[in-house]
């Protein structure tokens, strides 16, 4: 699992600081995560191919987190895109995406597929054999979702010295790595965990853009291997936080020691600070594994 920041600043760009926008690399998947202005300049910065984008996740309709798409999708149009571009993100989405389109008359040469999202409630809302994407519900000014991304149980190891010594014909080895129990040659049933063992634990991240210090996500991202937590101010502004509905780096923290998460990344900053380490001195008060986002960065799990 590998996670490239292309940006983690608040409000507006600036010569050296992007707004929000990350790339998840999972189970052979590459999803486009937010996509604030200049996104696809990082994009071709970072060497990350356009082509094996097919799937882009926006929690909401404030221009620091979607300004960057209309650009994006006119780009893939000129490279003469054909794969299927599906779009996730609030109701609302598609008109703004599409009206921009008509009144420049560049509609697209490939489909571009909408999932506009009303629930407040966590959903399921991407699933293939090998990843399942789920909805975070968040509180901010306007509807807002983070996203929670899991990795599916992939084939269990075979102990081949262990098969050969249960009698298992090799023609059903690739059902074992599946999980199930088999027949050995003697017609005598084989429990699969006797000759298998667990395969690698599947990979999760948690994405959570802008919102309020909300308790409730606790248990939807519990356990999760890592989890992305803006963290646009410090304790000393959290009355600018509760006024703006964003958190403070020590109520990511909190959220974290909560959820029992593996590695907290902060991020979403603003910019009247001098510093990062300040945000991550004060949320390792609250929780130990603490990573800073930066432009350009990235983590591999």
């Amino acid at each position: 699992m590998k996670l490239t920041i292309l940006g983690c600043y608040s409000a507006t760009p600036r010569t050296l600081n992007n707004t929000t926008a990350q790339v998840l690399e999972i189970n052979n998947h590459m999803f486009l995560i937010d996509c604030g202005e200049g996104t696809q300049v990082q994009l071709r910065r970072h060497k990350i191919k356009f082509s094996r984008i097919k799937h882009i996740f926006i929690s909401h309709l404030h221009g620091d987190h979607f300004f960057g798409l209309v650009g994006l999708i006119s780009t893939f149009r000129l490279l003469t895109r054909e794969t299927d571009l599906h779009i996730y993100g609030p109701k609302g989405i598609k008109e703004v995406v599409t009206l921009q389109l008509k009144l420049s008359d560049s509609w697209t040469n490939y489909n571009l597929i909408f999932h506009e999202l009303t629930s407040k409630q966590s959903e399921l809302i991407f699933e293939d054999d090998k990843v399942e994407v789920h909805t975070i519900p968040l509180d901010h000014r306007v509807y807002t979702n983070g996203y929670l991304f899991k990795e599916k149980e992939g084939l269990r190891k075979l102990n081949r010295k262990a098969a050969e010594k249960a009698n298992i014909n090799v023609a059903y080895y690739r059902k074992l790595t599946q999980g199930f129990d088999v027949e050995n040659e003697d017609g005598v049933h084989i429990k699969n965990e006797t000759v298998t063992k667990p395969g690698p634990k599947p990979k999760s991240y948690a994405f959570c853009s802008d919102t309020i210090y909300k308790e409730e996500i606790v248990p939807i991202i519990e356990n999760t291997d890592v989890l992305y937590h803006e963290s646009t101010f410090l304790n000393q502004h959290k009355h600018l936080a509760t006024k703006t509905k964003h958190a403070t780096a020590k109520q990511a923290a909190l959220i974290a020691k909560k959820a029992h998460v593996g590695t907290l990344i902060l991020g979403h900053y603003s910019t009247r600070y001098d510093s990062l380490s300040l945000f991550k001195k004060e949320a390792q008060e609250i929780f130990e594994n603490v990573e800073l986002a930066e432009d350009g960065k990235f983590f591999e799990f």
